[in-house]
């Protein structure tokens, strides 16, 4: 039966895809009005274009815009996020705190002790984006992704079962490729005017579990002794199931000035994965306003809000006196401020290389806790259209 209405599901969003790409890519016609941005000048009584700095949103921001027919843009982000001290709601709690008044669910298996007695310092997660981007009409463009993640958490252990002792400190890793997607940007309005033009694009995507959710490392246990474990959930590289990816985005010009908003959503189409659970649904909405300077330059400023669901089940292979052992220490509510820049070559070798980055940090969070807070967020990256000047 499970394998049943896992088939099941795939095949209900393979086709609502094929559906979706066949209706709008027959809508498409020579008249129809396609994604601008571009610097359009005049020397020597000839037409020169180059695109324009606010031709994309924040680089933070994905499949915010669709290509020509034919257009193939390739990209690479660089995406860093570092978490530090822990949070139960909105209240930042210390390791001591938490090992003497946090239960450890896994109380009652041997050699567990009644309370947590590893604490999580901190973590870093980097990540390596490669994306390509074609547009199979102009009203249809299709993207892919493929992540490289890195993570690295450090951990403080006390000593035996009770008390504030600190044994030691100790750090795990794991790194490898991500959940690989793909997805269809499809373009519901478009309007252009002398000034400006305005783009709403709905987004249609499915992951694929190619994440490993296996990883093992040796850690440092309250009796002193290092036994080489599976990694709770939050150093895993997947999410070992099948996600859909819906989205919508709208985008404004008159002029320098822009504005754009987007809502994505990360929902798991599967009720667990071969380890037992499946991770929380995610839901993101953002907001951002951006200034073109100059042809060459682009400032942003952007609001991001997330929410995100518990764990669903549990890995019976994940038992540890950590809060990241427990599925109900996953997912809260998250609100960032985020400023950027886009820059973009305008002539010669450089004409139409794009280097943006975004850096930000949460000004709200509300998580289920323990669990440890962010600090702040950083994204560089590049894209070049193919041919675009």
């Amino acid at each position: 039966m499970y394998f049943s209405n896992r088939l099941s599901r795939l095949r209900t969003t393979t086709s609502a895809v094929a559906v979706c790409l066949f209706v709008f890519s027959g809508a498409a016609t020579a008249d129809s009005p396609a994604p601008g941005g571009l610097n359009v000048t005049y020397k020597d009584g000839e037409i020169h274009a180059a695109p324009r700095a606010d031709g994309h949103g924040p680089i933070g921001v994905m499949g915010d815009h669709r290509h020509h027919t034919g257009e193939l843009m390739l990209s690479y982000r660089y995406m860093r996020m570092w978490m530090e001290g822990n949070r139960i709601g909105e209240n930042n709690v210390s390791p001591e705190t938490i090992v003497t008044t946090v239960p450890n669910r896994f109380f009652g298996t041997p050699g567990q002790p009644p309370t947590l007695r590893v604490v999580p310092k901190d973590m870093s997660m980097d990540m390596h984006m490669f994306g390509a981007m074609y547009g199979i009409s102009d009203r249809v463009t299709i993207m892919g992704m493929l992540p490289y993640v890195e993570k690295k958490m450090d951990h403080i252990t006390f000593q035996g079962g009770v008390g504030t002792t600190r044994l030691g400190t100790f750090r795990t890793s794991t790194d490898g490729i991500g959940d690989v997607s793909l997805s269809a940007l499809i373009g519901l309005y478009d309007e252009k005017t002398p000034d400006g033009e305005t783009h709403v694009n709905l987004l249609l995507g499915i992951s694929a579990p190619t994440g490993s959710i296996t990883e093992r490392g040796t850690v440092l246990a309250p009796n002193n002794t290092r036994p080489n474990l599976r990694l709770p959930y939050a150093m895993q590289l997947g999410s070992g199931t099948w996600d859909l990816l819906p989205g919508v985005t709208a985008t404004k010009r008159v002029g320098n000035f822009s504005l754009g908003g987007q809502y994505r959503a990360w929902l798991r189409l599967e009720d667990e994965n071969d380890e037992g659970y499946s991770l929380g649904d995610i839901h993101q909405g953002t907001v951002w306003a951006q200034y073109q300077w100059a042809p060459w330059v682009a400032t942003s400023v952007r609001l991001a809000g997330r929410t995100q669901d518990t764990i669903s089940g549990i890995d019976p292979n994940i038992i540890a006196p950590v809060q990241t052992a427990d599925p109900d220490n996953y997912g809260g509510e998250r609100l960032d401020l985020l400023v950027g820049v886009n820059l973009i070559g305008q002539r010669g070798a450089i004409c139409g290389h794009r280097l943006a980055a975004e850096a930000g940090a949460p000004i709200y969070q509300d998580l289920n806790g323990p669990q440890m807070k962010t600090e702040w967020t950083f994204t560089i990256g590049w894209q070049k259209t193919i041919g675009d000047c």
